[in-house]
């Protein structure tokens, strides 16, 4: 079949960096080609080298890219803008960055029809309807007279792929499309994505680092280091057997269901791509190397259905499944180190010239929560549902509307705050935010010490260099800026202010959603470390389940603003039973299954907590629902000891 999409030797340089460099490969109608790796691999400065889109000082130094025959590099820029957005399409990484703020989703929509199919007035609006109905929006009339901000993450989404096919195009290119959604959302554009492309033939060039999303998703799979591809085949082949190194590392480097051993990392990082290389680029992290690697480039070699760039393809040992660890017999129940009694945190509405209170955002609406000492409690749920309120309000960074909190048995009040950010402390979910730019690493971790009055100066300087080491960050980097690190390291130094105090507890409020897989892991087995080595108890915000099921002993599964089911983590996760639950399992994108359309999915949007539905809050999108669950609430059911839901269903079984 000959290929939609062909590029061939591409090299492209930033200021002197050639980020992408020798990028060879096809797409054809109706494929999706997976462009995979870790982040600052040159994915994306591949694809806006298509799309002749890239930065300031950049620039396409050689190669060749074709689309259906037409050369785009030849092009002058008047013809090129007919092709971009027209014949090829692009969904960028962050929908609130690509969209417009301060134009309405149904105008941005409009000027894509008008540029490229020449259509406006109630033609565009009605094709505009049309498009929104095809990506799966809901009251599609209502929502073209939105402003960004108005939407949810997945909705924004949605907005950006409808806009990428106003021009109806031959080739779209998904830049991360799901990086920042939770695990429904990202299975809806998925879907959305799937569809389109069978039914439309559309060539798609999806790239991402999520093994998961390329296992159900892609057709053929580009594994990319240090701006050159090392490997090239169809998923089955590279799921079965990864010829690189790299590759087979970052399979390693995943949690696996039932696995709770320690994850293989990847020692190092990428290299600059400003760096004058030698021989093998990931030669100085292959755990296979050997004189040659340091010295020679490899070229490609082919191996069946796949071709590698190794100098030992074909001689290393045969993959396998990880063994997981021993499973060893739960730990009597410890003492309750944080005992949370029906937490609610409301908003208040303010209206008017007197800001008369109008009504209450109920953030969270009645959570309780037990946190046993040097046990982990995951939180786990949909963006909104109120997670990173329940933590904040656990520390008072919110004031809690009402409740009680206990911390070692001892109600905590306002007046004892000092005793519970001795005993509690926090890793935020953006490392970078949190840290302040203008301050070293050593003042960063000392500022916590000082203020709670943590031993004297002498103890706090040991204090430093001891953390520093518990993390695995450099003697050095206490003399160092935030911003000389990466964001797995960023990630260490967050971790090591928060134990500075020496906590008992520590919220993680999603401490490896914006990480590569090979960083996960590093963070992870730290975490797991620190908690054997010290004792902590995690109170662990995420949405990624691979992750809980890893690291977690205890779920509590949250719906707007309250917990829906609880348990032990591998019989929460293994054998839900609230239809959320098992929805958010479903969800899920495994290296082990591919997707199917009649897989389940959760439809729809979280309800505003605002107006939540009257009965059970779920029933609008569950499809089990019935008469009960439109009336009343449900309560408790205990399914035995230690694991409990709230479904009318399940209590009637």
């Amino acid at each position: 079949m000959s290929a939609l999409l062909e590029v061939r030797d591409l090299v492209t340089e930033i200021g002197g960096a050639r980020v992408v460099d020798g990028v060879s490969f096809q797409v054809t109608a109706g494929e999706t080609y997976a462009l995979l790796g870790e982040s600052g691999c040159g994915k994306s400065m591949t694809a806006l080298s298509l799309m002749r889109l890239l930065p300031d000082g950049g620039r396409v130094v050689s190669g060749t890219v074709e689309l259906d025959g037409t050369k785009l590099f030849a092009l002058p820029e008047r013809a090129m803008r007919q092709v971009r957005g027209g014949r090829m399409a692009m969904i960028f990484q962050e929908p609130m960055l690509a969209l417009n703020p301060v134009i309405r989703v149904g105008e941005q929509i409009g000027e894509a029809l008008a540029l490229h199919r020449n259509l406006s007035g109630a033609a565009a609006r009605e094709a505009a309807l049309g498009l929104l109905d095809a990506v799966g929006v809901p009251d599609a009339a209502r929502r073209l007279d939105s402003y960004p901000f108005e939407l949810s993450g997945g909705l924004r989404q949605r907005m950006m792929i409808a806009m990428a096919l106003a021009g109806q195009p031959e080739l779209l290119i998904a830049d991360e499309p799901t990086t920042a959604l939770d695990v429904t959302m990202q299975a809806q554009v998925l879907d959305v994505l799937r569809t389109l492309r069978r039914e439309r033939r559309m060539g798609m060039l999806l790239i991402t680092h999520d093994l998961g999303v390329v296992a159900q998703n892609a057709d053929r799979v580009g594994l990319m280091y240090a701006g050159e591809l090392l490997e090239e085949g169809t998923r089955a082949a590279f799921f079965a057997a990864p010829q690189h190194p790299y590759s087979r590392m970052l399979f390693e480097a995943l949690p696996r269901p039932g696995d709770g051993g320690r994850l293989a990392t990847i020692p190092g990082q990428v290299p600059r791509l400003d760096t004058a290389f030698t021989g093998c680029r990931f030669a100085p992290r292959c755990p296979h190397v050997v004189a040659r690697c340091r010295v020679e480039s490899p070229g490609w070699q082919a191996l069946g259905d796949q071709r590698v760039r190794c100098h030992r393809a074909g001689e290393l040992p045969a993959t396998g499944v990880r063994a997981p660890a021993a499973r060893r017999a739960p730990a009597p129940p410890a003492a309750p180190l944080l005992q949370v009694d029906d937490l609610k945190v409301h908003f208040p509405i303010r209206r008017g010239l007197l800001q008369r209170t109008v009504g209450h955002l109920r953030a969270v609406d009645g959570v309780s929560l037990v946190i046993e000492a040097g046990r982990t409690l995951a939180l786990v749920g949909e963006s909104g549902c109120g997670k990173t309120t329940v933590g904040k309000a656990m520390l008072h960074l919110i004031e809690p509307s009402a409740g009680r909190i206990s911390l070692a048995g001892e109600p905590v009040t306002a007046a004892r705050l000092d005793r519970l950010r001795r005993q509690a402390q926090m890793v935020f979910q953006d490392p970078f935010g949190s840290l302040n730019p203008r301050m070293r690493v050593a003042d960063i971790l000392l500022e916590g010490m000082e203020a709670l009055h943590v031993g004297d100066a002498g103890q706090r300087g040991a204090a430093v260099a001891r953390l520093l080491q518990q993390v695995g960050l450099p003697d050095d980097a206490g003399g160092r800026y935030p911003h000389a690190f990466s964001g797995g390291q960023r990630q260490r130094i967050a971790i090591a202010r928060a134990l500075a105090v020496s906590p008992q507890l520590v919220i993680c409020d999603e401490p490896t959603s914006a990480l590569d897989v090979s960083v996960q892991a590093q963070i992870l087995n730290l975490l797991k470390d620190l908690q054997g080595e010290l004792g902590l108890a995690y109170l662990f915000i995420t949405h990624n389940l691979a992750v809980v099921e890893y690291l977690a002993h205890r779920v509590a599964v949250m719906y707007l603003g309250r917990v829906v089911e609880s348990g032990p983590a591998a019989q929460v996760l293994r054998a839900p039973r609230h239809p959320y639950t098992q929805a958010l399992v479903a969800a899920v994108p495994r290296v082990d299954t591919i997707a199917t359309d009649a897989a389940p999915r959760l439809a729809g949007d979280q309800p505003s907590p605002i107006d939540p539905p009257v009965g059970c809050h779920f029933h609008p999108r569950c499809p089990q629902a019935d008469a009960r669950c439109r009336e009343s609430y449900p309560d408790v059911t205990h399914i035995d000891a230690t694991h409990w839901v709230r479904c009318h269903r399940v209590a009637g079984e």
